[in-house]
């Protein structure tokens, strides 16, 4: 069972890492070359509807120690379903991506600009 936990605090740190790697680039620019790929990669998985391959590794893990599974997703599990909410309604959904897609715009947005201030030769902060 500690595997499996473990799995699921790196799951958690994915996830994190997902929402604030574009505002922490701000601070450390190369992380981009980290953060994009596994911003693309998470929302390529979440938009395709298929199984998260951590959530995946994760339940096979708890199911191996004789722990039973759960349903709906890291997300559903962790996050949604102790505050009373179901993962899977519209508003749920749209509250994620919204965050998700939403935050990452902000950090980008600014590298962005801090970007083309430094090419206009303007000072930077």
């Amino acid at each position: 069972m500690l595997l499996a936990n473990a799995v699921a605090v790196l799951h958690a740190a994915v996830v994190l890492f997902m929402l604030t790697g574009a505002l922490l680039a701000l601070r450390w620019p190369r992380l981009v070359l980290v953060h994009a790929p596994v911003a693309l990669a998470v929302l390529a998985v979440n938009a395709s509807g298929a199984p998260c391959p951590i959530t995946t590794v994760e339940l096979a893990l708890r199911e191996r120690a004789g722990a039973a599974p759960y349903d709906g997703g890291f997300l559903g599990n962790f996050l949604f379903a102790p505050l009373g909410l179901d993962v899977r309604s519209a508003g749920v959904q749209i509250g994620m991506y919204t965050v998700a897609l939403g935050l990452n715009a902000v950090g980008y947005a600014l590298l962005a600009e801090r970007v083309r201030r430094r090419r206009a030769g303007l000072r930077v902060r």
